[in-house]
């Protein structure tokens, strides 16, 4: 970066350690404004046709706009207690309460007759509501004291209900509850690895303290963003914690380390102290600018969900995005501010083991690590061994990727321990045409027509459901046509799949053939929005992985001025996303690491989570990769051959930089806790790419390939030393040096 953008780091830096409370006080009352003002203007959450995409969206557009959209229904279940017979009798006296009670509702619009299982094990009433799916999550909840109620009176029996709206409250309620517990293992768990890190509490209370507040008025500011992008729900709030917990606590921890070297190389110079506000500016001319630099990699490379075209990839960019950028300004202005207040208590505890001189002293004053050296002199000394090997281990955790099958999420997807999922695997063992079903839509003169032969042509056809016989609803104005095709499968199975090939590939178009000239037909559906959704998002992959490695390139080259590192960049980028893609697969899609991770395989990996590992790997591998390669050119230009400069360069970053991973690990793999599996693959996808990282990228293939390359490595820049610069009177500043331009 230019030294323009280096001074405005040292000059914030200046001046907020010179103004602390200033500083301390603004970007409190920064959190409490964002917080307020989403508070007060409220959030705003997509309606349903933010979410139609592909055939599956024109039909139901074409359901919405003709009054055809299914209204949302609740079942209520009764089955017998247990492996008790069903006592018919008992059976209809409960379903007969519970119409009176539902009847009553002001929410209900409607109640079936009850109905039989075909083997007469079960008995349902289905209960229609007013208004669409997001009134009905909210009515739901009266509906369901009315079930609790029957049960009660009728203990005899077992009643139970399930239904879209009941469904999706709680699993909502399960994530909330889940983030909670999130938080309550990962905050610790940070805080004890920071507290081993730095050894004292307030060293390790300040990453968290600046996470939890930019996360806080991310959560504000993103109620504001969400009336230009709006709120998709679901996973956007958890991806924000997520995310605002890892660079929060990553950019404290470089820019704590930093000061801690200034002023621990400064205790060994002829001076044997440093000025804390003059270690605070040479922290913000090094490990300020890398902050700055992977805050603008990270915030970019989340930008390319904005090029999915898909509203849940654009609510959760721009929640991570603003807790992002929240992030990176409290490191560059409140960090430095707190550490000026707190001075030299911020390392009490620490003095006896500054004293503690002998050999190695001034290494670890420097932030070198003599594990890591003696890792790498060996990486160095065999550079195309290690590359060879180091690739081939990559290609064969990347291999898998290549067999990867996308899914979405549904009722199939979500916890048996849940009771409402629970019961509608009972419901749909039952009554088969309960569970997933197309929809098929048809627009023209005399709609029901096709549609007819179309339901003539499903008799008896075991890809569709056979227990009832599906009927045509025409709209009011006899243009528009409905046709509900229920499948005995769950939806991403492979049979449903089979059934939507053959109904759009085949039968469709056979009941077309005698049809009135312009009628369209579109299916939609569980089966076909999961379909035309995973479709979708593999047609805009290449998209976003085209732009998130444009901008490593970019970023890469304007921070180091570097043809052969911006490339660099990309490659690791790349083999980092595949590894994890590949694992991915591996764990998920068979079932041997169902016991060891807790979840039930569903054959496949969930269609958004690709994209989002790659939006959110690629950010913080460029992050990590900017930190260390600076401190490699760092000592470069301090005069060191390029093969000393790497193991100088990472040996001396390594602290920092496995904390950091670490921290990582803890906070991606406390998502493994979650009971979505969705949420799992996420977990399981980011901690493996951040081990991937740290352990092959880190220290076999970066140091491997930037050996070979020797000094071409800084093409075109010519790397010549420059002269030392003091940070204070008498005090030799090797942060500060390593940024004059040559």
């Amino acid at each position: 970066m230019s030294n323009g953008t280096r001074s405005l780091t040292v000059r914030t830096a200046r001046w907020c350690a010179t103004h602390p409370w200033r500083a301390v006080v603004g970007w409190l009352l920064l959190v409490v404004v964002c917080l307020g003002a989403g508070t007060a203007v409220g959030t705003n959450s997509g309606t349903i046709d933010d979410f139609w995409v592909g055939e599956a969206g024109r039909a139901e557009s074409m359901a919405d706009s003709s009054g055809l959209m299914p209204a949302p229904t609740e079942q209520v279940l009764i089955t017998a207690n247990g492996n008790d017979q069903l006592d018919a009798a008992a059976a209809e006296r409960a379903a007969n309460d519970v119409r009176r009670r539902m009847e009553a509702l002001p929410a209900v619009t409607s109640v079936a007759e009850p109905a039989w299982s075909a083997d007469r094990t079960a008995l349902l009433v289905d209960v229609t509501l007013r208004g669409d799916n997001e009134t009905a999550e909210d009515d739901v909840a009266g509906l369901l004291e009315q079930t609790a109620a029957t049960q009660a009176a009728h203990t005899d029996v077992t009643v139970e209900q399930t239904g879209g709206a009941s469904m999706s409250n709680e699993v909502d309620e399960s994530m909330g509850q889940n983030l909670l517990r999130t938080e309550a293992i990962s905050l610790p768990v940070t805080f004890v690895i920071l507290l081993v890190v730095f050894g004292t509490v307030l060293a390790a209370g300040i990453p968290i303290l600046l996470a939890l507040t930019a996360f806080t008025g991310a959560v504000g500011l993103y109620g504001l963003a969400s009336w230009i992008f709006p709120d998709a729900g679901g996973a956007a709030m958890s991806v924000i914690f997520l995310l605002g917990m890892a660079v929060g606590v990553d950019y404290s921890l470089f820019y704590l380390k930093r000061i801690r070297e200034e002023r621990a190389h400064a205790s060994l110079s002829a001076a044997g102290q440093i000025d804390h506000t003059a270690a605070i500016e040479a922290a913000a001319a090094t490990s300020g600018r890398a902050v700055l630099g992977s805050g603008i990699a990270v915030v970019l490379a989340l930008g390319g969900l904005y090029l999915a075209d898909d509203v849940i990839f654009s609510s959760i960019a721009t929640g991570a995005i603003l807790v992002t950028a929240l992030a990176v300004v409290g490191s560059l202005t409140v960090l430095p501010a707190l550490l000026a207040l707190l001075g030299g208590r911020i390392d009490r505890g620490l003095r006896g083991r500054r004293r503690t001189g002998g050999r190695g002293t001034e290494g670890r004053a420097r932030g070198e690590n003599a594990a890591w050296t003696a890792v790498l002199r060996p990486v160095v000394r065999r550079p195309l061994v290690t590359l060879l090997v180091s690739v081939a281990v990559t290609g064969a955790l990347a291999a898998p990727a290549l067999t990867m099958k996308l899914g979405t999420e549904g009722a199939e997807t979500f916890p048996d321990s849940l009771p409402t999922v629970a019961t509608y695997d009972r419901l749909t063992g039952a009554f088969p045409s309960q569970g997933p079903a197309h929809l098929v839509l048809a627009r023209g003169d005399d709609p029901a027509a096709p549609l007819q032969a179309l339901a003539d042509r499903t008799r008896g056809d075991e890809l569709f459901a056979q227990d009832q016989h599906p009927e045509v609803v025409v709209a009011d104005d006899g243009t528009t046509a409905l046709l509900r095709l229920p499948v005995p499968f769950s939806e991403n199975s492979a049979e449903a799949q089979r059934s939507l090939d053959r109904l759009r590939a085949e039968l469709v178009p056979e009941a077309m053939q005698g049809a009135a000239a312009g009628t369209e037909i579109a299916v939609s559906g569980e089966v076909a929005r999961g379909v035309d959704y995973a479709a979708h998002q593999a047609e805009r992959l290449p998209w976003v992985i085209v732009f998130v490695s444009l901008t490593t390139l970019v970023i890469m080259f304007v921070v180091f001025r570097s043809v052969p590192l911006a490339l660099l960049g990309v490659v690791l980028n790349l083999a980092t996303v595949l590894v994890s893609w590949g694992v991915l697969t591996l764990v998920f899609q068979g079932t041997w690491a169902e016991g060891l991770l807790g979840f039930d395989s569903v054959g496949f990996v969930g269609s958004r989570t690709p994209l989002m590992v790659v939006a959110i790997l690629v950010g913080l591998s460029t992050d990590y990769q900017i930190f260390v390669v600076s401190r490699i050119r760092e000592a470069a230009r301090r005069g060191l051959p390029t093969r000393q400069a790497v193991v100088k360069g990472i040996a001396g970053s390594a602290s920092v930089v496995t904390s950091a991973a670490v921290i990582m690990v803890s906070i991606f793999g406390s998502f493994l806790f979650f009971d979505r599996i969705e949420m799992k693959q996420m977990a399981v996808g980011l901690t493996v790419a951040v081990l991937f990282d740290a352990i092959v990228l880190r220290a076999l293939i970066l140091p491997s390939v930037i050996t070979l390359l020797g000094e071409r490595t800084w093409w075109p820049v010519r790397m010549r030393p420059s002269s030392a610069p003091v940070a204070a009177p008498g005090v030799e500043a090797p942060g500060v040096e390593a940024l004059q331009r040559s």
